[in-house]
């Protein structure tokens, strides 16, 4: 989950361990990437946070057959959730018709799916880690060929980083392993990490078969529009671009329970024509802006389901120039910023629970959830005054009052809106300008945006907010450093230490003189915080990761590089027929189950 493409809006319920992507802050849209998510061990939710909002029947009750037409943002550009510009919609496909080792519940907790695994464990901790899988023996390929060794092999050789010949996204973890081997029989292979490797259970989830894990040119291009060979309850009919579909069937050769559906149709829909489409009867599940929750509520045969998604809206402070490269001004900002008000704005009218987000490793709906934004310091004007005035920033005498552009008035790159501090603070007689970049088009980043303007202003920082082309807007803004702050996401992880090590990794020079930042687009990182994932990352007494998690996420905050603002709302729409369908969360579907109530 390490590289960034341009942003699609896509639900990010289930999601393949491959690519991470920023989120645009629409209401209930994402623009992210697929990632796993989840927390081991015991731990505390935040009071009221329910994991899902499923519309949960048993499978006596789903009738056999019919078509689900499932809105998402796009066809997938491929469907190898191991190369750079998958997304959300490939990691849906993915959980549909490939393997995975493991599966989520609603607070992001690992257990083994017991359709392709029977069970695995760290089986020797020297002289080196050693993982053993006892794989399910019924479980095969569509070709017939059962799941095993081979399969682990090539997408390790694949995936290991050794051979450039692989296009691949990332190398995290397959890159440990030392070698692997059958053990006893068929059944079990014995997987040798080089080093320890605490997120093991992160790998082989999805796993593709050796026909495209196997050669470079089957990984790099021929599974970008198909996938002949399956093992999952569905397989894939056809990608059709120009319709904007995705038709998947029931897998005839699954030895699991036999999937409801005879189709699962992935559908392309603009998010502002899905609350039509539901009520014109052409689609009958879709993830919708908060906007269009009027809409759908007054349409029968529809309902909406409501949970907090496996992802967090963050406010990004770009400190590699600029007054943001001073670390006191990176706190002024983020003590001037009122969480809990902002989460309840965007939170409460969806009768969520408004909890202002205070870890950036793990969200308040997973095990081991802990509020470590105490590690900034006390958050108030007085406390942001403070740090300012230490940086050396003063306040002027001057009044001049908010003031937003007028008609007419527009930067070059979009449309400008300025917020004026009452009293601005200055230093060597200029004033702090913030430029806040957003893109347009999304109500609730106007509205989020407005409010963190308002906030700064009353510190006395001038803020520019800069509109700018969405579909360009993370590429050429985000990832580019055009901006002093923007607002982006992030999905949630099960494995932090893997996952986020990319996104609060200390920039680094490149060879050509220019700065790797991975994808820590904030470019704010320290070597503590990189020790303490780093060490997280090879600790496998699960209460000691975590103690190194916490650790580490205090850092980040003292960094004041990014500062969460709250868990995402997912938003679901469906017909009141659907059945096992809704805001998973970080639970992974159970596509056999999906249907149509009796």
């Amino acid at each position: 989950m390490n590289r960034s493409a341009a942003p699609t809006a896509v639900p990010p319920a289930p999601r393949a361990h491959a690519v991470r992507i920023a989120v645009a802050l629409t209401a209930g849209a994402a623009l992210t990437l697929s990632a796993t998510a989840c927390s081991s061990g015991d731990g505390n939710h935040a009071a009221g946070t329910a994991g899902t909002d499923i519309a949960s029947v048993a499978r006596a009750g789903v009738r056999d057959g019919g078509t689900l037409r499932w809105a998402v943002d796009s066809v997938p550009r491929t469907l190898n959730a191991f190369q750079a510009d998958a997304d959300a919609d490939t990691s849906l496909v993915a959980g549909a018709t490939l393997p995975a080792m493991f599966r989520l519940d609603a607070h992001g907790r690992p257990a083994a799916d017991t359709d392709f695994l029977k069970k695995a464990d760290v089986s020797a901790t020297q002289p080196r880690q050693v993982v053993t899988y006892e794989l399910n023996p019924k479980a095969k390929w569509s070709d017939g060929r059962a799941v095993g060794i081979a399969d682990f092999t090539a997408q390790w050789k694949a995936l290991g980083g050794t051979n450039t010949a692989y296009w691949t996204s990332r190398n995290a973890g397959y890159d440990r392993i030392a070698a692997i081997k059958q053990g006893k029989d068929a059944s079990h292979i014995e997987v040798t990490f080089s080093t320890p490797y605490a997120d093991w259970r992160s790998l082989f989830s999805p796993l593709y078969p050796k026909s495209v894990t196997g050669d470079p040119d089957a990984f790099n291009d021929g599974a970008r529009t198909a996938l002949p060979v399956v093992a999952g309850p569905f397989a894939v009919k056809g990608v059709d671009s120009k319709a904007g579909t995705v038709t998947l069937v029931r897998n005839a050769s699954w030895w699991g329970q036999r999937a409801k559906l005879d189709q699962l149709v992935l559908t392309a829909v603009p998010r502002d024509k899905r609350a039509a489409a539901l009520a014109a009867g052409k689609l009958d599940l879709a993830d919708i802006d908060a906007g269009a929750l009027s809409t759908v509520k007054k349409t029968r045969g529809l309902a909406v389901r409501k949970a907090p998604d496996a992802a967090y809206a963050q406010l990004a402070l770009n400190g590699s120039a600029g007054p943001l490269a001073d670390e006191k001004v990176r706190h002024a900002v983020a003590q001037a910023v009122d969480r809990k008000a902002i989460a309840a704005a965007v939170l409460k009218p969806l009768g969520l629970p408004a909890v202002a987000l205070g870890n950036h490793l793990v969200l308040p709906s997973q095990d081991g959830y802990a509020d470590h934004s105490s590690a900034l310091g006390k958050a108030s004007l007085q406390q942001a005054q403070a740090a300012l005035a230490d940086a050396g920033w003063k306040q002027s005498t001057a009044k001049a009052g908010d003031q937003a552009a007028g008609p007419g008035r527009s930067a070059a790159s979009g449309a400008l809106t300025v917020v004026e501090p009452a009293r601005a603070v200055t230093k060597a007689g200029k004033q702090l300008s913030l430029r806040f970049v957003l893109p347009a088009g999304s109500p609730t980043l106007d509205d989020v945006g407005g409010r963190i303007a308002k906030m700064l202003s009353a510190i006395g920082i001038r803020t520019e907010i800069t509109k700018v082309d969405g579909t360009s807007y993370f590429q050429d803004h985000i990832a580019a450093g055009d901006f002093d702050l923007a607002l982006y996401s992030w999905p949630g992880t099960a494995y932090p230490a893997t996952d986020d090590t990319p996104i609060y990794a200390k920039p680094v020079p490149a060879p050509d003189g220019s700065l790797s930042v991975a994808q820590n687009y904030t470019r704010v990182g320290t070597d503590q915080i990189d020790q303490l994932l780093d060490r997280a990352g090879s600790e496998l007494d699960a209460g000691a990761a975590r103690s190194l998690t916490a650790q580490a996420d205090a850092r980040i905050w003292a960094a004041a590089g990014s500062i969460p603002l709250y868990q995402r709302p997912a938003v679901v729409a469906l017909r009141t027929t659907v059945a096992n369908a809704g805001a998973f969360g970080f639970e992974t579907p159970r596509f056999q189950d999906i249907g149509f109530r009796k």
